[in-house]
């Protein structure tokens, strides 16, 4: 296989990768024209940040309690 090959290929680092997620909250917004837009991104933000919090009160339920 080429080096291109296997760069296109990924792996279990690239899959597992999250810093896609904290970067999606930083970008600069000046793409956003419509208002079907804006909430469209505004509940992607919101419910990856309900099911962050959900993760963690389900984590400290089954392990600390």
């Amino acid at each position: 296989m080429s080096e291109e090959q296997e760069k296109s290929k990924g792996g279990l680092k690239e899959f597992f990768s999250i810093g896609e997620v904290f970067t999606y909250f930083f970008k600069k917004k000046d793409h956003y024209n419509s208002f079907n837009l804006k909430a469209m991104h505004f509940i992607n933000k919101f419910s990856i940040v309900v099911f962050l919090l959900g993760l963690i009160f389900f984590l400290s339920k089954k392990f600390l309690f």
